[in-house]
């Protein structure tokens, strides 16, 4: 039987499970989106960026639109491999 230390423990928080989430589905996700999409609040949202970033799993990129900045997140092979792994893990548990 599989341990629950077995599985990411930085995947394992609600947030940044969402987050993966999200970024495997689609090439790129704007900061507001990604907070629109979990509920999450800004400042919230920004730490749990900032920790899958560190680790690897996310390339944050900052830039402007005219005046405006703009944060777009993107996830890394680590992170789609992570991710996987994951899933993977969280599976033996649904087996008998």
């Amino acid at each position: 039987m599989t341990a629950f230390n077995d599985l990411d423990p930085l995947l394992h928080s609600q947030l940044r499970l969402a987050v993966m989430s999200i970024l495997m589905n689609v090439e790129s996700a704007e900061f507001v989106y990604l907070k629109e999409q979990t509920n999450a609040t800004a400042g919230n949202l920004s730490v749990q960026l900032d920790k899958l970033s560190t680790a690897g799993y996310i390339q944050v990129d900052k830039s402007f639109r005219g005046k405006k900045p703009v944060t777009t997140c993107r996830i890394t092979k680590a992170g789609i491999q992570a991710f996987r792994q994951y899933v993977k893990d969280l599976e033996k548990y649904l087996k008998p």
